[in-house]
């Protein structure tokens, strides 16, 4: 039962994320004029399908990913079907095709900011204050001497402004090396502490404890609200640049990425935390999305940008024929590399 419900909210978190950021590009493209093949929630085989004006919409059988497709994609396939040029995607002008490929993006960025105000709202805004309010005993941080009460200013020279910069520097350090903890005592005094992190096992799991409590203060009320959508925003926006430099600097190996698999067992054990936790899933996922789509790579909306730079830079347009054969070549390696990361999720279940 567990399994299943787990699997239902699985597809509707994704559907939810998919659909958001394909109608960005679809109400985009609508006010554009660009004449719109289909809407598509789902890859794969088509369960469901209705047939508007000109644009069909279509549920598929495989919950991952979904399409808007545009005319101007498929050069052929818009002469064959009589497209008229202009209702195509490439004879509008940069700023609309601009504003065609990021509003995908643009609109899971909007999606999760009113999520993460609604929780604020609801449930109340989180602090967010890098406040030490606990120290387990004979752990790594109460040897080096950090107390209750400390505010952690830097973690190996990395500046502290929240909650989530402590998890996230932490994460990101060697865990066989001691990490430089700057604190602001209650005194006011500064001090840096290096703290060595114990290694432990957990559920037949490898862990690195420092033993650092943060209990954050909830206040309820709009500007609490407010304050806590706009930290959080940043914070997660923050995680994700530093995640993507430190992949392609080789400070985070593609092992520890999750795909599909991965993010269902995250939904798992989210399912069991409560509802608020789920709309927060959303929220964090859908900016996560929206960030690697506006990498400036093949076959995603950021590589279709990168191409509108160039075409301003050169004072021409990229043969149409030339950019999708550059862009079907990054979504076969990028469909490659969603093989090798579910193959580690899958590991990592066993």
């Amino acid at each position: 039962m567990h399994f299943l419900i787990t699997l239902l909210l699985f597809i509707i978190i994704l559907g939810v994320i998919v659909f958001v950021h394909e109608f960005g590009h679809f109400m985009m493209a609508k006010l554009n004029g660009v004449y719109v093949y289909e809407f598509a929630i789902g890859m794969g085989p088509k369960l469901w399908s209705k047939k508007g004006k000109e644009t069909e919409y279509t549920l598929r059988a495989i919950p991952i990913g979904g399409f808007c497709m545009m005319a101007g994609e498929d050069v052929d396939d818009d002469d064959l079907k009589k497209v008229p040029k202009n209702r195509r995607l490439q004879a509008k002008k940069p700023w609309q095709r601009f504003l065609i490929m990021f509003f995908g993006a643009g609109n899971n960025f909007i999606c999760a900011i009113l999520l993460l105000f609604f929780i604020g709202l609801v449930w109340g805004g989180q602090s967010m204050d890098p406040m030490v309010t606990s120290v387990l005993k004979n752990s790594a941080a109460e040897h080096a001497g950090i107390e209750a009460g400390d505010r952690i200013l830097e973690i190996n020279k990395h500046s502290i402004s929240t909650t989530d910069d402590i998890s996230l520097y932490l994460a990101i350090a060697d865990p066989k090396e001691a990490s430089d903890i700057k604190v602001e005592k209650e005194s006011g005094k500064v001090k840096t502490y290096s703290v060595q992190p114990k290694k432990k096992k957990v559920d037949g799991e490898v862990t690195y404890q420092y033993g650092i409590g943060m209990q954050q203060e909830v206040e309820k009320g709009f500007i609490p609200a407010l304050e806590f959508m706009c930290k959080k925003t940043v914070s997660i926006f923050k995680q994700m640049g530093i995640t993507v430099a430190y992949l392609f600097t080789g400070g985070i190996s593609i092992s520890q990425l999750s795909g599909p698999v991965g993010i269902f067992s995250i939904v798992g054990d989210q399912s069991s935390a409560g509802v608020m936790n789920i709309i927060y899933l959303i929220a964090f996922l859908s900016i996560n999305v929206g960030f690697i789509n506006l990498l400036p790579l093949p076959a995603f909306d950021g590589g279709h940008i990168l191409f509108i730079l160039i075409e301003k830079i050169k004072g021409s347009p990229v043969k149409p024929e030339t950019e999708n054969m550059i862009h079907t070549i990054g979504l076969f390696l990028l469909m490659l590399l969603m093989v090798v990361i579910t193959f580690n999720d899958i590991l990592r279940l066993f």
